[in-house]
């Protein structure tokens, strides 16, 4: 069994979600982009902030997206640089450890 599938990684938010990894995509992209979202997720947890603050917290940069909307760019693990530096700034991230 190869390191992906032993760590779940075969499906497309990683283990358990029941989602197939997307035809044609590139593996060494989706492995970072599932640590993108992790990361946010875990902050948003680690903070008890719910998608519907940061959503407020996004509109006072000029980001002006839904709770919805961002909960399923997050999800999808479909969203640019940008968009996580502008989320782990709100969220007052100051240092990622790395894994």
């Amino acid at each position: 069994m190869d390191e992906r599938k032993a760590m779940g990684a075969d499906k497309v938010g990683g283990a358990g979600r029941g989602m197939q990894e997307p035809p044609n995509h590139s593996q060494a992209y989706w492995r970072w982009e599932g640590r993108a979202a992790s990361l946010i997720q875990e902050e948003m947890h680690r903070r008890g902030i719910r998608y519907k603050e940061l959503a407020r917290m996004l509109e006072a940069l000029g980001i002006e997206e839904s709770a919805a909307q961002i909960n399923r760019k997050i999800n999808r693990q479909r969203f640019s640089a940008a968009f996580l530096l502008a989320c782990l700034h709100v969220l007052g991230v100051e240092n990622i450890a790395r894994k």
